[in-house]
């Protein structure tokens, strides 16, 4: 049975849709109709989309204020909006989260129909439903996982600081019991570098109800630390749970930093060409500040322009080598530049595998290697396959070895480019011979200006008329 929360000023929020929205209807997410999704669709649609969670920690909907009402601003800006009346848990987590994970099912099927760019479909959340949008966006698989979060004065932590209503209702009295669980839950400790969608955190400085520093504050420097993109405003006063309240002080302050964010928030065209970038460190940006933007796949991505879609699927540490310490087909990483179907892949790996404990599996680098090409190859995109040699090891940092980079690594790389026919070798260790200043104190990992020319080469090996320059990615309008 579903349970609302009526408010009373439910009147005052519950105004007649505005002519710019063009369809209201409700769709039930569960058989038994428990889980409702109430959809707003708008009459220019931009293709972009937003999931709404409401608050109530997880004990009732406040799906009024804190969510429903929303519909005329997104519908307004040509983003539809999708309010899920989400089951109460009750101490069972699974309830709330499948039913979330349905309603981005059913966007993502429905995307035709409802003229919806499956890639930009975001979630939203307030209070708990922001803990619930911010687990979404942490927790699910690529297919079901939202591109972007809006955040309102959420619940983040199941530790300490936390809400304990919502604590209470997630997890019931067992659950909360149990540390993994609570560690597991607690968003702040979940958040992946360059996996975890850009976000953004709108909240009261005085909420003594969610405090900001363990939740919102807590999430904001997860993402930072973590490099991905996350935006936060926290104004003065305001309390907690005001929603669409125009009583707000900074209502219209709040709204305004909203679209600004959204529009200027990047929307990948359905048609550009889907770029993986697979690798260690060095591909993940490790050491460059703000790596999601200023690794070599995000500048990269500005030198390509809209026309392509780059993402970075680099994990530190990382090997090739399935026997290696830490192997990268065993990550979420790698899993997710499967799911993303790519048209482009371009592999950089091999520098940890020269590790002493790791190149004594050498002998399995070569049938690890065609594991991975062949496992792209199967893709429905069919992807082309570029593989890069390591840039050079200037010193011995953490075991590298240059020697088994440049004698034995590099030969095996160049043997499968051509036993497989791929699209071919991109050399960075001869590129970077003799740049020891591209690199930082370690020897090792690029610094910004190392990434940049990473980029400028890998991108005229994508794109022969690739112009160098650092354009904007900016949406479509």
């Amino acid at each position: 049975m579903k349970k609302f929360f009526f408010s009373l000023l439910m009147a005052v929020v519950c105004t007649a849709l505005s002519a710019q929205t063009a369809r209201e209807f409700t769709l039930p997410l569960t058989p038994d109709g428990a889980a409702e999704l109430v959809v707003w669709l708008p009459e220019q649609p931009t293709g972009r989309a937003v999931v709404g969670c409401p608050g109530g920690g997880y004990a009732v909907l406040s799906n009024t204020h804190e969510c429903g009402a929303w519909s005329e601003f997104f519908n307004a800006k040509g983003i539809a909006f999708a309010m899920v009346n989400y089951r109460i848990p009750h101490g069972d987590r699974t309830l709330p989260i499948s039913d979330v994970e349905s309603a981005m099912r059913m966007l993502r099927d429905s995307a035709a129909v409802w003229k919806l760019n499956p890639d930009d479909i975001g979630i939203m959340g307030s209070s708990a439903g922001g803990h619930l949008a911010s687990t979404i966006a942490t927790h699910t698989p690529y297919a079901l996982r939202p591109n972007f979060q809006i955040l309102f004065y959420p619940v983040i932590t199941m530790g300490r600081g936390t809400h304990q209503g919502s604590l209470d209702g997630l997890l019931g009295e067992e659950g909360q019991k149990d540390p993994e669980l609570v560690r597991l839950y607690s968003n702040e400790l979940q958040v992946r570098s360059h996996l975890t969608p850009p976000a953004i955190l709108l909240l009261s400085s005085d909420d003594n109800l969610v405090p900001p520093v363990p939740n919102a504050i807590a999430y904001y420097t997860a993402m930072r630390n973590a490099g991905n993109s996350c935006s936060i405003h926290i104004y003065p006063t305001g309390g907690h749970g005001y929603g669409y309240m125009p009583f707000f002080a900074y209502h219209d302050q709040m709204l305004a930093d909203l679209s600004a964010w959204l529009d200027n928030l990047p929307s990948p065209r359905q048609d550009a060409v889907r770029v993986a970038c697979i690798g260690d460190s060095i591909t993940d940006g490790y050491l460059i500040d703000l790596s999601d933007t200023n690794g070599y796949p995000g500048q990269m991505q500005r030198m390509l322009g809209e026309g392509y879609w780059v993402k970075n699927y680099g994990v530190s540490a990382r090997t090739l080598l399935n026997k290696g310490d830490f192997p990268i087909m065993k990550e979420l990483a790698w899993e997710d530049a499967l799911a993303f179907n790519p048209n482009v892949v371009v592999i950089k790996l091999g520098t940890n595998d020269s590790k002493p404990y790791n190149w004594v599996h050498k002998a399995d680098f070569e049938k690890d290697l065609q594991q991975m090409i062949d496992a792209l190859k199967a893709l429905p995109s069919r992807p082309k396959i570029f593989i890069c040699t390591p840039i050079p090891a200037f010193k011995p940092s953490w075991d590298i070895s240059e020697e088994v980079i440049a004698g034995e690594i590099i030969p095996l790389l160049e043997k499968a480019v051509e036993k497989n026919k791929l699209e071919g070798i991109i050399d960075l260790h001869t590129a970077f011979e003799g740049q020891e200043n591209l690199v930082f104190d370690d020897g090792i990992h690029p610094t910004q200006a190392g990434a940049r020319k990473m980029a400028e080469i890998i991108a005229k090996t994508i794109d022969p008329n690739a112009q160098i320059q650092q354009r904007g990615f900016r949406p479509r309008r």
